[in-house]
Formats: structure tokens, C-alpha cells, sequence
């Protein structure tokens, strides 16, 4: 639901703000007041193309402002597509600049205009004279007729069906792709493989390799370091070893006077038999590095080989590893590349199959509910001064199936099934239906909408009808058809209609006034809501024109009472 409309500095709207309420809101005005800016400022902030013209002579830029109460769950996904946690308002913000420049703002993030087209859809349904006709849309009458039909379980059931038709066929090609390459592949992962096996290359080696070549680069120095410690700590005059050894001896002999000695005594020899160990063992380390005198250029041309190995399969050690474990795998497969395609021809037949059976069930569904939906909306044309108006809703295939397609009876099998539908309509007797986009005027078009609406309002998820032109070229009976038909859908959806007839205005449950004033020689429109006695004062100017006179304002008054 649209709960307010800001719009500044937009054509001849300096700043109003419009507050909407639940159920009928109307908009009456003088012709020229400025009524269907406000149908074009909502169009911009919808994600209309915006043209520098909508800037109001003088302004830095127009700016259009719209706050939405919506179902967080319903626009989750297209505000988590934004970067936008899912929330109970959407603020979205349009501006314009003279230059022709825009920026579009949804909770206060950037975003592009196709991307508020997408979030935008079903929250706005708008039928006039300019843009938006989603009626006209031939592409959007599926979705009415399924909802009309409440196919949307058989819906729901042909697109799995479909997608599993279109992994089997997928699955069918990877296998034949397989089949055709099979001898080129084979020789390829062969080579491939027997280099890796050739190297026989284990896990970590490389680094562990590593490791050794910088041991052995620093050999010498290594060995050095080593030998002088163990000399320093054991075979050296004056060791460590030695002395320590000395030192345990005096402490033990002394320790017969003071036993802690003692003790500290055997810590000192446990410390020189310790020191004893490590020199020997920086003996055996220098003797090792000694022995190894060819071990650096073996290292070294195990290294070069496995990065060489590493380069040309997968970057790394581990990475040429694990394609020696997938090639042997895809071997392995390509051994029965030919059952594979046998078993998967089986499963695309399946698959198409039962996908043949549930969009043949659907499609029958949608050519018997296609004939209700033109019958119902036809009877609601009637009430609405076009009582010879015949609407037909066509179904025919979607398109032509073409090679690689999965088809049906030579129509092109998709997730929505093997159909397209579109709105035809044939004002007048005796002719033939044709698009609605092509025969019918703006007044017609709004009424077809509203017609298609009071069929399927109770199911149609769209938040807020805007009907502008819905008037045009009616009299007060069926004006006031018009008004009961607007109020009845407001009882189930958000309704703003902008209108010139006190027969639909009667039935409001908001009523705004559109006036245009000129203030310091420029002209400015505003935007009023209507309390009772100013409704009723604006409903007896629309009846009895410039001078409201009494007879005019105690039929306004006739009018409300009978619409209450």
C-alpha cells in the first residue's frame, strides 16, 4: 500500500505531499490543475525514464519520494538483491536532473531503474493514457488467466517438470559430447596421468623438499656451527662438559656437611650428562652433512621437475594430485560413455514424457478458463458503457520450437508450459478481436482494466490500482456503476483513481482536490485533502460548474448519501 507521496520541484508542482488511506482514494480538479502529475511522478519513481522536461523552471532537480507498506516476506528476495535487509517499508526516491540525469534511492541505497521496475512490480498496477499499461502488455495476460484459473499448483507442477526435462537434456548432450570426444579425451588424460605417475609425486614433498635444499645450500655452514659445539660442550680443553663434571664432584664431597648441597650436586651432573648428549649429537649432524655431498643437486632437480608438474596440472603439488585422481575417475567413465548415453536417451524420454503430460493438462486448463475469463470480462463492459465490447482471450502456442529445444507437437516447451495468452477485444459488432494495444482508446483501456480487475481483484496480488482516464467518455449512469465497481475492488486492494465525475467521486473514501494557483506571477498547483463539507462543496462545483449553487450542493449531497 502507498501510504504517502512526496514530489517536489516537479513540472508545475512546487512541493506537495500526499497522503493516501486504505481502500478508495479520489483526485478531482479543475482540467489543467495538474491531476495527472501525479500519475507521472509515481511513473518516475516506478522506474520511468526520466526526461529533464519534469523539472520545474528554475529548480536544482525534481524529486519524487514514495513510502510503501509491503509484505517483508514477499520482497525479501528483490531487497536482499539490493544489499537491503528485508523490512515492513520501502522508501523510494526518484530525482531528476535539468541536465536529464537521475538517481534513483530505495531505503536509502543506490539503485538503477531497472532495478526499481523489478522491485516495483506488483506493488503499482497503473492504467492510463501514457505508460504502465500492464493490460496492454501481452506478456503479463498469462499470469491473469492462471490467476483466474487458479492453475498456479499445475503452474508450479509443469516448471518441475520442465526442469527436470532440461537437466535430463542437458545430461543427454554432456554424455554424447563425451561419446564424440571420447578417443582425443582418452589420449589426452592419458598423457596426462602418466606424467603425473611417472614423477610419482607424494603430498607435501615439495615443501618438505624445500626445507632440505636450504639445509643443504648452508651445508657448510651448518656443519661448522655444529662441530664447534660440540667441541666447546665436550672435546674441547676446558669444556663445559669437564667442568660441570668437576663442579658435581666438589658439591657431592662437600655435601656430606649440608645435605643440599647434595642435591644441587646431582642437578649439576644431570645437567652435564644432558650437554654430554647434545654434543654428541651435533657431531653425528656435522658427520651427516658431510656424507651428503651430491644430495643438493638431487633436491634441487626433484624441485624444478615437480613445479614443471605442478605449472601444467592445477598450479600446485596437490593441485596436479587431484587431477590425477579426477582423470583416472573420468576414465573410468569414458570406459561407459556409451551406456551412459543409452541410460540417459531412457531418462530425457521419461522426463519429456511427464513433462508433455502436465503442460497438456495445463494448457487444456487455460483453453477452458480462457473462454470464462473473456465471458466475465465482457459482462463487466457491459455495466461500463461498452455493453458491445466482446473480449477474447486468445491461447496459442508460445513459439515454434527450434533445434536444440525441447518441444511438444512442434511448440517449444518451457518452464510456463507450450502457451502464450493475449487480450483481445472487438468494441463494436461485427468485428473482429484484435490487441487491445491496438483498437482500444485510453478510456477503454482503463475500463478493461477494471473490468479485469473485478474478476480477479480477490486473487491479483498487485498492492494499489491507479486508474486515471477510467471517466473518459462516460455519463453519470455508468459513471456511477464505475464508482461502485472502483469501491468494491478498494474493499480488497488500494485504490487511487483520478477522475472528473462526481458519480465516481461520491464513492471515495479519501477525497484530494488538485488546485492550481499563480503566486508572484508563477503557477503553482496543490494538493488539498477534502473534509466533509469541503467534499461536498467540490462535488456540487463538479455538478454544477463554475457557480455552486444550492440545487448543486444538495445534489452533491444526494450523490454522497446514496453512495454511503
Amino acid at each position: 500500500m502507498l501510504t504517502c507521496l512526496r514530489v517536489r520541484s516537479f513540472a508545475i508542482i512546487d512541493e506537495v505531499e500526499v497522503t493516501l488511506a486504505p481502500g478508495l482514494n479520489v483526485v478531482t480538479g479543475e482540467t489543467g490543475a495538474g491531476k495527472s502529475i501525479l500519475v507521472n511522478a509515481l511513473h518516475l519513481v516506478l522506474g520511468a525514464r526520466a526526461r529533464p522536461e519534469v523539472v520545474r523552471a528554475g529548480a536544482e532537480q525534481a524529486e519524487v519520494e514514495a513510502l510503501f507498506s509491503v509484505d517483508r516476506d514477499r520482497l525479501a528476495g528483490r531487497l536482499e538483491a539490493l544489499g537491503l535487509p528485508p523490512d515492513d517499508e520501502l522508501l523510494v526516491r526518484r530525482t531528476v536532473q535539468p541536465q536529464g540525469r537521475s538517481r534513483a534511492y530505495v531505503n536509502g541505497r543506490l539503485a538503477t531503474a531497472s532495478q526499481l521496475v523489478d522491485l516495483a512490480a506488483g506493488l503499482v498496477d497503473i492504467c492510463s493514457q501514457h505508460e504502465h499499461h500492464t493490460l496492454v502488455d501481452p506478456t503479463t495476460h498469462l499470469d491473469h488467466l492462471d490467476r483466474f484459473g487458479a492453475l498456479q499448483p499445475l503452474c508450479l507442477r509443469t516448471r518441475d517438470a520442465y526442469a527436470a526435462a532440461a537437466h535430463a537434456a542437458a545430461t543427454l548432450r554432456d554424455a554424447r559430447d563425451a561419446l564424440a570426444d571420447r578417443g582425443a579425451r582418452e589420449d589426452l588424460l592419458r598423457f596426462q596421468l602418466g606424467e603425473i605417475e611417472r614423477l610419482r609425486p607424494q603430498p607435501g614433498e615439495d615443501e618438505s623438499l624445500r626445507l632440505e635444499r636450504e639445509r643443504l645450500a648452508h651445508a657448510e655452514r651448518l656443519a661448522q656451527v655444529a662441530t664447534m659445539g660440540e667441541q666447546r660442550l665436550y672435546s674441547a680443553d676446558g669444556a663445559v662438559c669437564s667442568t660441570l663434571e668437576r663442579l658435581a664432584q666438589e658439591l657431592a664431597h662437600q655435601g656430606r656437611h649440608d645435605g643440599r648441597l647434595g642435591e644441587l650436586a646431582q642437578r649439576v651432573d644431570a645437567a652435564a650428562t644432558e650437554l654430554a648428549e647434545v654434543a654428541r649429537d651435533l657431531g653425528a649432524y656435522a658427520r651427516g652433512l658431510d656424507a651428503e655431498p651430491g644430495r643438493l643437486v638431487e633436491v634441487e632437480d626433484r624441485l624444478h621437475a615437480l613445479r614443471g608438474l605442478a605449472r601444467r596440472h592445477g598450479g600446485t603439488l596437490q593441485g596436479a594430485l587431484d587431477h590425477a585422481e579426477l582423470a583416472r575417475q573420468e576414465l573410468a567413465l569414458l570406459d561407459d560413455v556409451e551406456d551412459r548415453v543409452e541410460q540417459a536417451e531412457r531418462a530425457l524420454d521419461r522426463a519429456l514424457a511427464a513433462a508433455a503430460a502436465v503442460a497438456r493438462e495445463l494448457s487444456a486448463a487455460r483453453h477452458g478458463h480462457a473462454r470464462a475469463l473473456g465471458q466475465a470480462i465482457s459482462g463487466e463492459l457491459a455495466g461500463l458503457g461498452m455493453g458491445d465490447a466482446r473480449v477474447v482471450v486468445e491461447v496459442a502456442p508460445a513459439a515454434e520450437a527450434r533445434p536444440g529445444d525441447l518441444a511438444l507437437e512442434g511448440a517449444r516447451l518451457g518452464e510456463r508450459g507450450i502457451d502464450r495468452a493475449e487480450f483481445l477485444i472487438a468494441p463494436n459488432p461485427g468485428e473482429d478481436p484484435k490487441a487491445l494495444r491496438k483498437v482500444a482508446s485510453g478510456g477503454e483501456l482503463s475500463r478493461a482494466l477494471l473490468a479485469l480487475k473485478c474478476v480477479i481483484g480477490g486473487i491479483d496480488p498487485d498492492g494499489l490500482y491507479v486508474f486515471d482516464e477510467v471517466d473518459a467518455g462516460v455519463g453519470g449512469a455508468v459513471a456511477e456503476v464505475i464508482g461502485q465497481k472502483l469501491r468494491a475492488i478498494s474493499r480488497g486492494h488500494q485504490v487511487l483513481c483520478i477522475t472528473h465525475l462526481p458519480q465516481i467521486a461520491a464513492y471515495a473514501d479519501r477525497h484530494l482536490r488538485v488546485e492550481k494557483v499563480v503566486q508572484g506571477g508563477r503557477t503553482r498547483s496543490r494538493i488539498v485533502a477534502l473534509d466533509e463539507d469541503a467534499r461536498r462543496e467540490e462535488l456540487a462545483r463538479m455538478l454544477g460548474g463554475i457557480e455552486v449553487t444550492d440545487a448543486s450542493r444538495a445534489a452533491a449531497l444526494a450523490l454522497l448519501k446514496a453512495a454511503g
